[in-house]
């Protein structure tokens, strides 16, 4: 797993631990509410990879932030695909540059008549 995710996720444990002491909800009430046992809330704490992502999106449903699962892969933020979307507009905006000899067609002169 990369370590950005790794770190991410930490983070996310972390702040998830400081809304639950904030509410003053001791892990055993909190474990319950989640419906996983207290071990497995004090790993999602720790950001561990392993707890299912129904447990942390279940934790964010208790402070009031489960709308935010939803953005996480929402298309307007999904970078890479906006920037394939530019490149592709861009290719079709590059047109093809005139020929020297103007538009006339092989064996007419310009003004549409025979050599």
């Amino acid at each position: 797993m990369p370590s950005a995710v790794l770190s991410h996720l930490r983070l996310l444990g972390e702040n998830l631990a400081i809304a639950r002491k904030r509410r003053k909800e001791p892990l055993k009430s909190w474990a319950q509410r989640i419906g996983v046992s207290e071990p497995t809330l004090m790993r999602m704490e720790k950001g561990d990879p392993s707890v299912s992502m129904g447990v942390y999106a279940t934790a964010l449903w208790l402070i009031g932030r489960s709308q935010a699962v939803a953005e996480l892969a929402a298309p307007e933020h999904d970078q890479g695909a906006l920037e394939e979307v530019v490149r592709v507009a861009k290719a079709r905006s590059v047109r093809k540059r005139p020929s020297i000899y103007g538009t006339a067609q092989r064996g007419e002169t310009e003004d549409g008549g025979n050599p």
